[in-house]
Formats: C-alpha cells, structure tokens, sequence
C-alpha cells in the first residue's frame, strides 16, 4: 500500500477507502511532494467526509505544507466551513499563521466568507492581528474587496468583535480612510458608528 493511495482517496473524497487504508494502517499524516498530508488534500478539495474520516483517526489538523498552509488555515481561508470547524473542534492552533503572517481570520475576511469569519472571531481567533502586509484582517475586508454586501457584513462583524476602528495600515492610512477613498459609504457609516477618526 503506497503513501499515494490515501492522498488520492482524500482528493477525490472518497471516504470509506480512506477509512479502508487507515485501518490497513497508512500513515496518517505523511506528505506528499507539496508537503502536504491527506488531510490538506482533503482540505483543498473540500472533501468533508474524507477530512471527517482522517481527523477522526487523529489527522494533525495544523500539519503544514511547503508553503505553510495547514488544513485548519486553508479551510478558514477558503471558506470551507464544514472542515474548518472539523478543526476547530479538534485542536485548530488559532494563533498559528499562513505564509503572509496572517491567521486564518484574515484571508478569510478578505474573500468575503462571511461564515467562516463568524465561526473564526466565535473561536476566539485575534480580531487585530497585523499580517506581513501591515494589514488587518478589517484593513483586508476593506482594501482588497468590492465593497459588496458580504465584505460590509463581515466590517460590522469585525467591529462587533472589539476590532480596532482606527488600528491604520503600515503606511498609517487608517481603514475609515481607506472606505472613503473607495466610496464604500456602507463601510464607511460602520466605522464612523464604530469611533473611527
């Protein structure tokens, strides 16, 4: 039995073949040429069962690829929340952080997972944490979104959550600055309420 067949089992979700090979003894969180265990190959497919399978058998869900993406970072990232709370409920690190130096928070904010970012700030994940980038996970549902009725929700969320309305990028432009600059009024009303100068 190769290492490979539980990585393909994981990817294309099929989950009693993963069972299948776990108890046929397969090494649960050997990497593949990525670095990545079958857990994370699961994780990027979003193959729920198959990650239910692994993380049940005591899959590491905080295992790191070559590029340090864990299962529990990629599905706060991509917003696949079935696993994501898989993880949460099975030893997520929630101050561990991706290759950019964000927590999982972050990412998700920024591509407007709206759930995933409920589920993260309900697990106590730091709301104000500053990333590489010199940027929050606030700053990122402002900057490198559109503006749109997910990426307003997820601002109101953040600042419900105790997020800083005045924490500035590292150039010192501050996130009711950004807003206005981007003419998101919707936002821009949300901080203004929140105390934001």
């Amino acid at each position: 039995m190769s290492d490979r067949e539980l990585h393909e089992a994981a990817r294309t979700g099929d989950a009693a073949l993963v069972e299948e090979l776990v108890a046929k003894g397969a090494a649960i969180d050997v990497r593949d040429e990525s670095g990545a265990t079958a857990l994370l190959v699961a994780t990027h497919e979003n193959q729920v069962e198959a990650a239910r399978v692994l993380i049940a058998a005591g899959a590491d869900v905080n295992a790191r690829d070559n590029i340090n993406d864990s299962p529990y970072l990629y599905a706060g990232a991509r917003g696949h929340l079935e696993i994501l709370r898989l993880t949460l409920a099975n030893g997520a690190d929630l101050a561990s952080t991706n290759r950019y130096g964000g927590t999982a928070l972050i990412p998700a904010s920024e591509r407007g997972h709206v759930e995933a970012v409920k589920t993260l700030i309900e697990a106590g994940v730091e709301v104000d944490h500053v990333n590489r980038l010199g940027w929050t996970a606030l700053l990122e549902a402002i900057i490198l979104s559109d503006g749109g009725p997910r990426h307003v929700e997820i601002v109101r969320l953040l600042v419900d959550a105790g997020a800083d309305a005045n924490l500035a990028d590292g150039e010192g432009v501050s996130p009711l600055a950004h807003a206005r600059s981007r003419g998101y009024r919707a936002m821009e009303k949300i901080l203004v309420e929140a105390g934001a100068h």
